[in-house]
């Protein structure tokens, strides 16, 4: 048998490769969009792709599913459970609860683990020249190392109204199916620590049944309200771009098979209605940036940020520095963000500069009242201990609402470590506020500093 994870670390987000070394047909799951690394991992191997599968509808990534079978002609293999608002809207070989999907010398089969989602399903795989045992579950997001699936996202991101209880009650009981599996039983999740699809996701790739039994907080409980209780206490907040993927994963719309290459323009080729995005490091864009620019950098959070930040539906030009464009061009089509219009290699024109303060200049200037300090890290942050005076508004909000304080009073951005502060400030300038200072060094700067801190 062959067996290989493709980890995208910028979603935090597993994919599989499974294969019949006999027959060397191979099944993809959960396959990111740029499919074309699937490709080149079944050609260094002298497989070909016959099944492609996934969990569920996901909401944190564009799934790759659709484009793959079009490149390869494999069949697509997707959950027919859940009721009918949960049924994909494109040809696909449906899976219900018990059925198998084979793959050469390799079976599949299929377990209905609704919670996170309805329609959720787990893939319980045996390899038959081994045994006639199970010796691997793809969870998807139902089961992740040391942590369960979310089942209010539906709620927080979609807005479908009393989902979450219904989901909890339905992951209780998947969770006692789970107990029933033989604690040999490997447990390969679909995402890792960094997810928000989860609040505790551990930062181990993969774990057993019986592991999972001992230390997931979510298998120690044998009450339901108490389960409940925790599972929706302290959950991150959802992204923005989650109701949108899940839109983009059910219903049948234009494939992207490969990887798009965009134009380069200079600063007199920007369209007049497009959104200029910062890629640089946060220090390099307060020496200097153009005008109206939103600085969301160039790291692994790249993706989570855009989602939460840029609209779907206007141009996009990115300034980079070459040669980071299809790097980039990647990390946004995981999410279907198509609407890159081009890219810049420099930052040219008339450019401001952006004003950065440090912990003495927050202590002395939040003394004056009419001096906003905005912490815009998460609410669970927050609680946990702020600087005193420190008003909340997370980041990630500001696309849908921005703070309620005057565009002329002097206002002080401060998170954990400096990057979501930049992107806040720039935010906010790009809106109208005149007056904004960055406090790059932020709630790291300040613990270190000894300053006082309240909860």
């Amino acid at each position: 048998m062959f067996f290989e994870q493709i980890y995208d670390k910028t979603l935090a987000q597993a994919s599989y490769m499974i294969g019949c070394q006999v027959t060397k047909e191979a099944i993809v799951i959960d396959p990111k969009r740029d499919v074309d690394t699937y490709l080149a991992l079944a050609e260094a191997n002298n497989l070909e792709i016959t099944h492609v599968a996934e969990t569920h509808i996901h909401a944190d990534f564009l799934s790759g599913s659709r484009e793959l079978v079009e490149l390869t002609g494999a069949k697509l293999f997707l959950s027919d459970e859940g009721g009918t608002d949960w049924q994909y809207e494109f040809p696909h070989i449906g899976m219900r609860h018990g059925d198998i999907i084979r793959v050469g010398n390799l079976s599949f089969e299929s377990i209905h683990t609704p919670g996170h989602t309805p329609e959720s399903l787990s893939f319980l795989l045996t390899d038959h020249p081994a045994t006639d045992l199970p010796v691997m579950l793809f969870t998807g997001d139902f089961l992740f190392v040391g942590d369960v699936g979310r089942p209010d996202l539906l709620e927080e991101a979609v807005g479908i109204a009393g989902s979450k209880e219904i989901g909890a009650k339905q992951l209780f009981d998947s969770l006692q199916q789970f107990k029933s599996l033989p604690d040999y039983i490997q447990v390969w999740p679909g995402h890792g620590a960094g997810s928000a699809c989860g609040k505790a996701l551990g930062a181990v790739p993969n774990s057993t049944v019986g592991y999972e039994k001992i230390r997931n907080w979510a298998l120690q409980h044998e009450d339901f309200e108490t389960f409940k209780n925790e599972l929706f206490h302290d959950q991150p907040e959802a992204p923005y771009y989650f109701g949108q993927m899940k839109k983009l994963n059910k219903i049948d719309r234009p494939l992207l098979t490969s990887v798009p290459q965009h134009p380069i323009i200079t600063v007199d080729e920007i369209p007049e209605d497009s959104i200029i995005v910062d890629t640089r490091n946060k220090f390099d864009f307060a020496k200097g940036h153009i005008p109206t620019s939103i600085n969301i950098q160039n790291n692994k959070s790249l993706a989570n940020w855009a989602g939460w930040m840029l609209p779907y539906d206007k141009p996009l030009v990115i300034i980079a520095e070459s040669p980071l464009h299809e790097e980039i061009t990647r990390k946004l089509m995981r999410i279907g963000m198509d609407n890159i219009e081009a890219f810049m290699l420099k930052v040219e024109g008339e450019l401001v500069e952006g004003e950065i303060v440090n912990a003495e200049e927050v202590a002395q200037q939040i003394k004056d009242e009419n001096t906003t300090l905005l912490d815009v890290r998460s609410a669970v942050e927050y609680r946990k201990g702020h600087i005193p005076g420190a008003k909340h508004h997370f980041v990630g909000k500001l696309a849908k609402q921005l703070p309620a304080v005057d565009k002329d009073r002097p206002i002080i951005i401060q998170c954990q470590a400096g990057d979501r502060a930049t992107i806040a400030s720039s935010y906010l300038m790009r809106h109208g506020y005149k007056d904004v200072k960055t406090y790059i060094g932020s709630m790291q700067d300040w613990l270190a500093k000894k300053y006082p801190v309240a909860t």
